[in-house]
């Protein structure tokens, strides 16, 4: 049994009291790693700028 099949096993015994605080939990887990992406992505930003800013890759990308 999978993960995804074991949690929604367990939802269908909780109480609907219950299942909105799953939810909320659940809203707050994407949240928090659409946050770390972002940050992620912006901590790269800087390194990634050196070789964007090269001379090199305007002349690759010049014709699309």
């Amino acid at each position: 049994m999978t993960t995804k099949e074991q949690i929604t096993q367990e939802l269908e015994k909780l109480p609907e009291p219950v299942l909105q605080e799953v939810l909320y939990f659940v809203q707050f887990l994407q949240t928090k790693q659409k946050k770390k992406m972002l940050e992620i992505t912006i901590m790269s930003e800087s390194s990634l700028a050196k070789d964007w800013l090269k001379p090199e890759e305007d002349a690759a990308w010049q014709n699309l």
